[in-house]
């Protein structure tokens, strides 16, 4: 499902709430409970993951020869 798809079913659903306070105020609080609680958190969550990696890789080797080795290895995917 795309964003704008799941925009438009979410609009859709939302349209006889708009009318209600209870079940806006309700709704609300849930959407709140979705999003983080702010922008570093928010970019923890995207970026955090990767630095568990960072320095992860060991070798001996140059980042040239790394390449090059690499590319030798690759084969042709003729399926």
């Amino acid at each position: 499902m795309t964003t704008m798809q799941l925009r438009a079913e979410l609009l859709r659903e939302m349209n006889p709430l708009l009318d209600n306070d209870v079940a806006m105020k309700k709704m609300l609080a849930f959407v709140k409970t979705l999003a983080p609680a702010n922008k570093a958190n928010a970019e923890t969550a995207v970026t955090g993951w990767a630095d568990r990696f960072v320095g992860a890789w060991k070798d001996d080797r140059s980042a040239d020869e790394i390449v090059n080795d690499i590319r030798s290895a690759r084969t042709a995917n003729l399926n």
